[in-house]
């Protein structure tokens, strides 16, 4: 029998390190950073005392209520091929309900199917070829399909969880799609053959006229989020306030001095575009990305990625990941640009299994969700 239970952050620590599923946002330094969640360390052992399964859960009351909804940010790392699932989560249930908690959220770190760039570009050609429209990854074969994650969506289906449907490939929380470039056995020589023509075009433009890439420190920080700042404005999507990258910027350092790296990309030394990458586990994510207004022609954006991809090959990374992209390949949609410019780097779109919600109380569960809906 499974147990579930608190364990200490050393421990946690030395679990999770030798973890292929193991990413950034299941580290302690993740649940320091979300100040405004309280926190777990869980560990899962086995019926020798091994621990076989790890979680950081984060905790949100209730107002007025001494209720709390649980949330696991792509987890748990628990070995998602067994065949006992609800094993699993069973007595996670149990130590959650005595914890108050009226509702589990997850993301499973779990890949359902990967489309390679060649066979999007092919199906691109035919959406023009024939003028279509509204078309998503959805209506492309992939290139791979993992039949065990269909088989993990219907032991949660069965277990009680429910998928929530998110709109354009975007969940509330973490995005259902992304974009990853494999890293593995590969030199930077063939990475780089790999972007498309005008990609590798525009590095060596940027290159050539006198745009430097480096990495930044904390000091560069409000640098880094001023030009936030502008890129929200630009594109239209809120920020938070710069203490929380402050505080970000500490705590992943902090962790491991490889876990968080600010890059800044300046030409005669104005700062032209800025982003901070993460690593864990043999895999590197691009975190957030700003850039100005000004002299977007010296393609400081493509600059910066592939020195951010070089230094991910040089720490050993076997995943350069882009993160979040619609699934639509709609040209004339506004989301099909976050596509677009990933495409361009080589790499495959993989479709995760998405946003799960377990009610340990249904009737709240379902208030709760009635009451964020109409937010």
């Amino acid at each position: 029998m499974v147990q579930v239970e608190v364990v200490s952050r050393e421990d946690y620590l030395s679990f999770i390190k030798t973890q292929s599923l193991g990413n950034f946002m299941q580290y302690p330094s993740w649940g320091d950073l979300k100040t405004e969640w309280k926190n777990d360390l869980l560990g899962w052992f086995d019926a020798e005392g091994r621990m076989v399964g790890c979680a950081l859960v984060l905790y949100r009351k209730l107002p007025g209520m001494n209720k709390y909804l649980a949330y696991i940010p792509r987890g748990p790392v628990i070995d998602w091929t067994t065949k006992e699932l609800k094993e699993m989560f069973e007595p996670l249930f149990d130590y959650l309900r005595q914890k108050n908690v009226f509702s589990v959220k997850m993301e499973p770190p779990v890949t359902r199917a990967k489309w390679k760039t060649p066979t999007i570009k092919k199906f691109l050609k035919e959406i023009r070829q024939h003028n279509l429209k509204g078309k998503t990854l959805r209506d492309v074969g992939p290139d791979e399909l993992d039949g065990h994650a269909e088989y993990i969506q219907q032991e949660l289906n069965a277990m009680g969880w429910r998928r929530k449907e998110s709109e354009g490939g975007f969940s509330a929380i973490q995005p259902q799609y992304v974009f990853r470039l494999p890293l593995k056995d590969r030199s930077l020589d063939d990475i780089f053959a790999g972007f498309h023509t005008n990609w590798r075009r525009n590095v060596r433009k940027s290159e050539k006229q006198g745009v430097e890439v480096s990495e930044g420190e904390e000091k560069d920080l409000k640098e880094f989020y001023d030009l936030l700042k502008v890129t929200a404005e630009r594109d239209q999507f809120a920020v938070r306030g710069f203490s929380y990258f402050e505080r970000m910027y500490k705590e992943l350092k902090k962790e491991d001095p490889n876990r968080i790296r600010l890059y800044m990309a300046r030409y005669e030394g104005k700062l032209l575009a800025s982003t901070i990458a993460t690593y864990s586990n043999g895999h590197t994510w691009y975190l957030y990305g700003a850039s100005g207004n000004e002299m977007r022609e010296k393609m400081p954006n493509h600059a910066i990625q592939w020195k951010m991809i070089q230094d991910a090959h040089a720490m050993g990374a076997h995943t350069y990941d882009f993160r979040g992209i619609s699934h639509t390949l709609d040209e004339s949609n506004p989301l099909y640009g976050l596509l677009r410019f990933k495409l361009g780097f080589g790499g495959e779109a993989c479709e995760l299994i998405g946003e799960w919600d377990y009610p340990l109380q249904p009737l709240l569960h379902w208030a709760f969700d009635m009451y964020m809906k109409k937010r």
